[in-house]
């Protein structure tokens, strides 16, 4: 026997046949993997000599899972089902020896097996509602057989990933073998299953996991119930649940016939399509057209934070938590040790979850060397400046940077507004001067707006575009201009929403509207949260309603007021003194007062958003659409089911938009104008995505 075709292969060691698949790098699906397997195990059972047959993967992993660049394409034969029934239906014992990851399409291809082996290092998961389907190839009705319903549940619902000891012990591995030997133990275990005479043990036909849940709904409910949050706006989820919820209603084929009608659902809806566009997304960020990917970085082996405050602080766990060492610079020592011990706290708080051990807060802790001396940066790779959001003091900070770091280091600002290009001028080399504006709370949020200013050398660019995905972030390369991507697209949403208060809306209509939608809250809640009083000053207050709020001590969620009431566990309540104050302000505008429709303070507030990310594509702020979407999934919540701003906008269609946004007309503002390119492609028919 030997190679069937270029990526799959058929061997013998003596009786067993050694079934493999080459197929770099994560051993896809393909079609050429699923024909290469069909035929290799029909050959393998038509061999008198075959007493069971071993599947094994070669690279650095089991099968990882299905082809997604076959999604949304026509079938080609043969289907993953033949596969999985020759695999099933095999007459001679079928092993699957499982290394790496055996996700997906993978794990349900080795429940089809009749025995599964796997190295301690190995992990299995169904990983699918992340791209908001469920496992298609009988996953969800073979799963809970062999681990019963509550775990089934979990891992189809989280999509997480399960260790090879964890699964053994759960049933879904039969035995664990070692480490450096997967093909030997197989192959070894092989020739015990065919001595001992072990019967075809086929899945579909386990009953008692799941029978011990038959006649229990409460099951179902009570988990539906235990992750409403989580699954809040998700189709996908509970798709999932009614797919388990069959196979223990349901003999094996119906519940089959269930799973499959459930996944083409999913499969041809909007959401699935939007989490994959997503997946593509996150990838596609990370290609920068001018910066080639062997541009050479700069080695970063140090750290300098300026400011241990909130965002300070954040920035410099990320960096302690991959080993690197942090010098934080603060002006006084009081607020210096009020940093640390934030920093300390927020690490202590992860011991309570298990993430970190006291060993591990230590060890961190120890990374972090607290200073009031600027000139103990001078050796620091980079620095990253986090100072009060001020052009005079950031370029105060810039120019004695200049003086005092070494030639090589780069220097970086976290503003989240302010113009780079000017940061820069304060100092001799702006080749080395870039934005990396963390999000709030900067050791939790996942995003990294890595803002190129004018003079930006490319190895500034490829080394923090590679040091955001270092610690663990998803990082979007953007322009300068004020607000940068995000919060420039926030700024547009925050005008409509203070309009529409000024003619009838209350600021709890608009902020169920936007939560309605699938934001985690909205631009009110947003502001209470973070504090009303954020560039605030008692002395220039120029009665706004936001000033007005915080005269009378109403700054948010800290005072226990802001836009709302809070009570002593900080939940909202809509706040008749807002509602007061709100309506004066009304009144002294002269403007008419109606009621708002959510229909409208939804397409006001979305579609100027929409409206802000086509300028930003036109002035070439950000690279490409999908990039403006990955900062708002990522930055600000919006709900990954429906793919940013842009993908959104192309759901709708660009025609609609532009359409809606006329209609509104002078209510948008004065200052409104429709983006001649939205305006342009709603008139060409196109999409966002078609922008390349």
């Amino acid at each position: 026997m030997a190679a069937i075709n270029p990526v799959v292969d058929l061997a013998m060691d003596g009786d067993i046949a050694i079934l493999s698949v080459n197929h770099p790098p994560v051993n896809a699906l393909s079609q050429q993997v699923r024909a290469g397997l069909l035929d290799g195990i029909r050959r393998a059972i038509g061999d008198a000599a075959v007493r069971a047959i071993v599947l094994i993967c070669d690279g650095k992993t089991f099968i990882a899972g299905a082809d997604i660049t076959e999604f949304g394409k026509p079938p080609v034969a043969p289907s993953l089902a033949e596969v999985e029934d020759a695999l099933e239906g095999s007459p001679r014992p079928v092993i699957a020896a499982i290394h790496g990851t055996a996700l997906g399409g993978g794990l349900e291809v080795a429940l089809c097996c009749h025995y599964r082996v796997a190295v301690p290092s190995a992990r299995c998961g169904l990983p699918e509602v992340n791209l908001g389907l469920l496992p298609g190839a009988g996953g969800t009705q073979r799963l809970p057989r062999i681990v019963g319903v509550e775990q089934a549940l979990d891992m189809v619902t989280s999509g997480k990933h399960v260790d090879a000891k964890a699964a053994h012990a759960a049933g879904l591995i039969d035995e664990l073998v070692a480490e450096g030997d997967l093909r030997g133990g197989a192959i070894g275990f092989a020739r015990r299953v065919v001595a001992e005479g072990r019967p075809l043990r086929r899945v579909r036909d386990l009953d008692d996991k799941v029978a011990a849940a038959r006649g229990k709904p409460e099951i179902f409910e009570a988990f539906r119930k235990a992750n409403a949050k989580k699954f809040r706006g998700f189709l996908a989820p509970e798709y999932n649940i009614r797919t388990i919820e069959a196979a223990v209603d349901k003999p094996f084929d119906e519940g089959l016939a269930i799973e499959r009608k459930l996944f083409i659902e999913l499969m041809q809806g909007t959401q699935s399509a939007a989490q994959r566009y997503v997946f593509f997304a996150e990838r596609q960020v990370w290609k920068i057209p001018d910066v080639p990917d062997d541009t050479p970085a700069i080695p970063i082996r140090k750290v300098g934070v300026i400011g241990a405050g909130t965002m300070g602080g954040g920035i410099a766990m990320n960096f302690a938590n991959i080993g690197m060492p942090v010098t934080i610079v603060e002006t006084k020592q009081d607020a210096l040790d009020r940093g640390l011990g934030v920093v300390r706290k927020n690490y202590e708080r992860s011991t309570k979850s298990g993430r970190l051990t006291m060993a591990g807060v230590e060890q961190r802790m120890q990374l972090l060397t607290g200073t009031l001396a600027l000139e103990q940066l001078a050796d620091c790779d980079l620095v990253i400046e986090a100072v009060f959001e001020n052009m005079d003091i950031k370029r105060e900070v810039f120019g004695k940077l200049d003086r005092i770091v070494k030639p090589g280091a780069i220097l970086a600002t976290n503003t989240s507004a302010l113009d780079i290009n000017q940061i820069a001028t304060a100092v001799q080399r702006p080749d080395a001067v870039i934005g990396l504006h963390f999000f709030s709370p900067a050791n939790v949020m996942r995003l990294v707006e890595v803002v190129r200013a004018q003079h930006t050398s490319k190895p500034v660019i490829a080394t923090s575009m590679q040091l955001a995905r270092k610690l663990g972030k998803i990082a979007a390369l953007v322009g300068v201009c004020p607000g940068f991507v995000g919060n420039r697209i926030l700024y547009a949403r925050s005008q409509q929403a203070s309009a529409m208060l000024m003619e009838g809306a209350m600021p709890w209509d608009i902020d169920q509207a936007i939560y309605d939608f699938g934001l985690p809250m909205g631009p009110f809640a947003m502001s209470d949260l973070a504090g009303l009083d954020i560039g605030w000053s008692a002395e220039k207050s120029k009665s706004s309603i936001r000033e007005v709020l915080c005269e009378q001590n109403r700054r948010g969620q800290k005072t226990g007021a802001g836009f709302y009431d809070y009570d002593e566990q900080r939940n909202p309540r809509p706040s008749p003194v807002t509602e007061k104050i709100v309506k004066d302000f009304a009144a002294r505008s002269g403007q008419p007062q109606r009621t708002i429709s959510q229909q409208e303070i939804l397409e006001r507030c979305l579609y100027a958003q929409i409206n802000e990310g086509a300028k930003i594509l036109e002035e070439k702020i950000a690279i490409r659409p999908s990039d403006i979407d990955i900062v708002w999934i990522n930055g600000y919540g919006w709900p990954v089911y429906r793919g940013g701003p842009m993908f959104y906008a192309d759901t709708v269609g660009l025609h609609e938009v532009v359409a809606r946004l006329e209609d509104y007309g002078p209510r948008l503002g004065k200052d409104f104008a429709i983006s001649p390119l939205l305006r342009q492609m709603a008139a060409d028919g196109k999409r966002f995505q078609d922008l390349k």
